[in-house]
């Protein structure tokens, strides 16, 4: 019996693990830039490897400013209690996170949640653990 190359570089390529675009805390963001966020969910992104939540953040001049905060991966942003129908577009929310390394705010300004806070007081755990994101008491399963 023959099995050609062709046939070995396929079975090869099939059970390869594709590279992912995951990264970890420190290659984007500042554990020394850490920011609050207090603004108007304007759209979410519930994508891998991490969901996005986007808001407008007011300026004291009367002008807007889009954030895309980075949050953990859908599943795990479930698990917390965060989901599509929680965040409507609209919805005001406080998020605690650290802002991106480059802080260019191109196409958009940066920065990863670790928690959220809802108007009605309730607060989630957004962040991703074991990722490099600074244990700073967010994340419930911490320490």
């Amino acid at each position: 019996m023959k099995i050609g190359i062709g046939s070995i570089l396929a079975c090869g390529l099939a059970i390869t693990p594709m590279a992912s675009g995951h990264h970890a805390f420190s290659a984007e963001f500042d554990k020394d830039a850490p920011i609050e966020l207090e603004g108007t969910v304007t759209r979410v992104r519930w994508i891998n490897p991490h969901a996005w939540i986007h808001i407008e953040t007011p300026n004291e001049d009367g002008t807007r400013t889009e954030w895309m905060i980075e949050g953990g991966t859908p599943n795990a942003l479930m698990r917390t209690g965060i989901n599509r129908k929680s965040l409507p577009l609209g919805s005001e929310i406080v998020v605690r996170g650290y802002q991106s390394k480059d802080r260019s705010c191109l196409p958009a300004c940066k920065a990863n949640g670790r928690d959220l806070t809802f108007r009605d007081g309730r607060k989630l755990f957004m962040g991703s653990s074991g990722t490099g994101a600074p244990e700073d008491g967010a994340d419930p399963t911490e320490g």
